[in-house]
């Protein structure tokens, strides 16, 4: 089989960890008798300093023409340092988002029986842990009417939704929670927001349509304070943007790091896979970062053309590697050899 794969690598960390899966995807066509061609272009601060475009058209283009993308971070400190900067890497996200249809963000949350003594949470409580945050992608407050007034001293931020955009999700979510242990968790603000109380009708009339589904629904705070009070509550949690954005960062951190959690982006046109975590500058040439997150994303990507043996040789592998602590130094224990970002690409590479 032949895969065209676009690669967005980006900013920071992006490079390095993109190069690790690109190892393993390598691999993985080795093993299976497969072909992939990689497509790479420039997204987010690297695609400002070249072309003044966060995501240019000829990325884009790219996008469009793959079977999938395999994204890895943007983010610079020259331009979160600098508030009146007028064009920032995070809107080549955006536009990517919009222009690609991509409109739900999948994050599974796991935790690794190797990695249970680094989570924050005691081992009972985040042992077994096993979750999907379904988030919505393109509408909310990031993408609404926003501004200043004149003399600077006033701000303001619009969060919109049409029936047609929450129908569209919580759909997606629904057919999650069908795969997994059929309870789906919907979180809003209903109390107080205009557009809470539209995503709880929406998902109360659709709730006769998945009758083999307990749907519960919880307060954005609520459901922050359970999801580490117990985690193992939760199956699959679907929202709206901006607190889909904060609950599933909070969920990722159960696991004991952010570098062990992959996602994929989902919608209209080419789905994106990409590490959950950003483009952490200061590791970035190092050869430090974890690049679990990032093979992990490409095992989605395989998994979403229907390559389940392929998915499942890759995540066999991270498994190994935890196991045997091949790991790099945000997760080994003290005392223990904390391997380069390198090292645990061509470990995992090798074990396939």
């Amino acid at each position: 089989m032949k895969l065209n794969i676009g690669v967005l690598a980006g900013d920071g960390i992006g490079p390095e960890i993109v190069e690790q899966a690109q190892k393993v995807l390598d691999a993985v066509a080795t093993k299976f008798n497969h072909e992939i061609v990689y497509t790479p272009a420039i997204v987010g601060a690297c695609a400002i300093d070249e072309v003044g475009d966060p995501y240019p058209e000829a990325t884009h283009e790219v996008c469009m023409n793959s079977d999938a993308v395999l994204f890895g971070a943007i983010g610079d400190p020259k331009f979160d340092n600098d508030p009146s900067a007028k064009v920032r890497p995070e809107q080549g996200l955006l536009a990517m988002r919009k222009k690609l249809g991509l409109y739900a963000n999948i994050r599974p949350v796991t935790t690794f029986p190797s990695l249970l003594d680094k989570s924050p949470l005691r081992l009972d409580i985040v042992e077994g842990a096993d979750m999907v945050v379904v988030r919505e992608l393109t509408g909310g407050i990031y993408f609404g009417e926003k501004g200043r007034s004149e003399d600077g001293t006033k701000a303001f931020d619009t969060c919109t939704y049409t029936t047609e955009e929450i129908e569209r999700i919580l759909k997606l979510a629904f057919s999650y929670a069908e795969k997994r242990d059929k309870r789906l968790t919907v979180i809003d603000k209903a109390n107080v927001l205009a557009t809470s109380r539209l995503w709880r009708q929406v998902a109360q009339a659709m709730e006769a349509d998945y009758k083999d589904i307990e749907v519960d629904y919880m307060f954005v705070d609520n459901a922050a304070m359970q999801l580490v009070q117990w985690p193992k509550k939760f199956d699959v949690m679907v929202t709206e943007n901006m607190f889909g954005d904060i609950i599933s960062d909070e969920a990722s951190v159960i696991t004991g790091s952010l570098g062990l959690l992959p996602s994929a982006s989902v919608g209209i046109h080419t789905s994106v896979f990409e590490p959950i975590h950003g483009s952490y500058p200061q590791a970035a040439g190092k050869d430090i970062a974890n690049p679990i997150a990032t093979v992990l994303s490409a095992a989605m990507l395989l998994e979403s053309l229907n390559l389940l043996d392929e998915a499942a040789a890759v995540r066999e592998a991270v498994n190994k590697s935890l196991e045997a602590g091949v790991a790099t130094e945000d997760i080994v224990n003290e005392g223990e050899k904390a391997y380069k970002t390198s090292e645990v690409g061509d470990w995992l590479a090798k074990a396939i």
